[in-house]
């Protein structure tokens, strides 16, 4: 099957959890919005893929996977369909659940790192609410951050399997995912990783086995992996990097 995908072009944001998770499943996929409209795709192909009447289920806002004359909604609730359907998750029913229950960590852990840069509001810009975001991005670095790092940690430490991956001896899209925050919070907060990661070597190690996988090293490789901006959940901003 070939799935439509669903999210906004130019940014990775909360999509780039989905698009790991298809290029680590070799699933062949369009992604919409980053199509052109003589192929009949682009932003306005994939607000018309949102905004089908003949969905019973409609999405609220990207991401979305069309998969066949359904659509599956939120990142979390995506990979969940996707790691069955595609062997990036161990198949006992109790690993398929700690997974998703990793991957909702990751979802509040992604908003946290979002409202670093956006604490008052979306609708107002960075610029906007500086001294605020100053303030949040302070207590961000020196207590969650630690806090979510730890539990992953951990996580791979307990791991019955004692590999470097969080569940069996495999990776799982939760792995996928943790590449991705490392990864993101790297290039968001340099100077605060270089002192925080140290603590954390097993989540270091598995971003390095991730990136090493030749299906994700293909795509990060590629074209088709949107380098990271100002405008996605990950955003450098020098003067909140202490």
């Amino acid at each position: 099957m070939s799935y439509e995908f669903c999210y906004w072009p130019g940014i990775q944001g909360r999509g780039e959890f989905v698009r790991l998770a298809l290029e680590q499943a070799g699933a062949a996929y369009v992604d919409v919005a980053r199509g052109t409209e003589e192929d009949g795709q682009g932003v306005a192909a994939m607000r018309a893929v949102l905004a089908d009447d003949a969905f019973t289920t409609p999405p609220f806002a990207p991401p979305s996977l069309k998969a066949g004359d359904g659509i599956v909604k939120h990142v979390a609730a995506i990979l969940l369909f996707l790691g069955d359907r595609h062997d990036i998750v161990p198949k006992n029913v109790a690993h398929r659940l700690w997974a998703h229950q990793l991957q909702l960590s990751v979802t509040d852990f992604v908003q946290e790192i979002h409202d670093a840069h956006r604490p008052i509001a979306n609708a107002l810009y960075y610029e906007e609410q500086k001294s605020e975001s100053a303030r949040r991005t302070e207590h961000f670095l020196s207590a969650r951050v630690p806090k979510y790092l730890g539990f992953v940690e951990a996580a791979i430490a307990r791991n019955p399997a004692n590999s470097e991956f969080v569940i069996g001896d495999a990776p799982s899209y939760p792995d996928l995912s943790f590449f991705q925050l490392v990864a993101g919070l790297r290039y968001a907060f340099p100077k605060a990783m270089a002192r925080i990661e140290p603590d954390y070597p097993k989540i270091a190690a598995l971003h390095d086995t991730i990136a090493a996988l030749p299906r994700i090293a293909a795509y990060l490789s590629s074209d088709r992996r949107i380098p990271f901006n100002e405008h996605g959940v990950f955003r450098h901003y020098p003067e909140l990097d202490a």
